[in-house]
């Protein structure tokens, strides 16, 4: 099993699980899946459904995957979970982690209910939402966790509509409202409290998750080298926050003094260009009174 002691970039495996695969220079989606096998390292069984991950890491004759890993159905991934979980039990092998890697279509929409009745029967795997926020593996659809004003192939923007006019579900919410036994979110942007999310996951008795912001380059119209930057900017500008639930109570983990400017960021992706000023206030009001609410009630 994995040790308790703090995984940083100085002490982490140099071994790596995940390479040669597919994905576009500068995804976060590949990035959150790498980190992730780092920590919890060989002895780790995967499941991953249609998506960004299973597209680019399971190519034939190749494999990205130095763990066993296979693709779930669409919707069935937190099932496959469990059923991986039970087997390895029945076999005996009870020092190895279980974790799903699902982007958010496959997570907040089609796998919700799978996700749901595993997190209900408390099996011990870690489920993990890399989240960019659209389909982005079938061009660019959006998702219920697609932000307000976001520009996609089925939310297109133009003289009548901003792009998606829903804000993004709250799905960390939904899933502790479980009481479940580990929630948090991360961002890309911050590796490090990501892995220090990945070690705690893995100590859990029971079921853990972890919605984690995951940049995409090809459907959010930027630059690849600012991936990293940017999943760093969502945090301190409050599109994006760092927090944890655990022992049915909320912990922010970082609560910026002042929050940085949101309209340089989001006009800095090419899903955002073509919002106005009146569209930005929207989506700053939103994200204000959702801050208000957290600073409120998790402290």
């Amino acid at each position: 099993m994995i040790d308790t002691k703090k995984i940083t970039a100085k002490n982490m495996t140099d071994k790596e699980f995940f390479f040669g695969h597919k994905a576009c220079a500068g995804c976060g989606g590949s990035l959150a899946v790498r980190l992730a096998l780092k920590v919890l390292g060989e002895k780790t069984f995967c499941a991953l459904p249609a998506g960004c991950m299973s597209a680019v890491g399971f190519i034939y004759p190749q494999m990205a995957f130095l763990n066993n890993a296979i693709i779930s159905t669409f919707p069935g991934t937190g099932s496959m979970l469990s059923g991986m979980r039970a087997g390895l039990d029945a076999l005996g092998y009870t020092d190895t982690h279980v974790v799903g890697f699902a982007g958010d279509g496959g997570t907040a929409d089609i796998g919700l209910q799978a996700l749901s009745g595993a997190i209900d029967r408390g099996d011990k795997i870690i489920y993990i939402c890399y989240d960019n926020e659209a389909y982005m593996n079938t061009g660019v659809q959006k998702s219920s966790l697609t932000p307000y004003g976001t520009k996609t192939t089925t939310s297109p923007a133009g003289d009548n509509l901003p792009g998606s006019v829903t804000h993004k579900k709250n799905l960390f919410e939904i899933v502790a409202a479980h009481d479940i036994a580990y929630a948090a979110t991360a961002s890309v942007g911050y590796p490090q409290d990501y892995m220090n999310k990945l070690s705690k996951a893995a100590q859990v008795d029971g079921t853990s998750y972890i919605h984690i912001y995951a940049t995409c380059p090809t459907g959010w119209g930027t630059s690849t080298e600012t991936s990293v930057s940017l999943a760093k900017e969502a945090v301190d500008c409050g599109m994006w926050y760092l927090a944890e639930y655990e022992n049915s109570e909320f912990k922010l983990n970082r609560k910026p003094k002042k929050l940085e400017k949101l309209k340089d960021h989001l006009l800095k992706q090419g899903r955002f260009k073509h919002l106005t000023d009146a569209d930005i206030k929207v989506i700053e009001s939103e994200r204000d009174r959702k801050w208000a609410r957290m600073i409120k009630m998790w402290g």
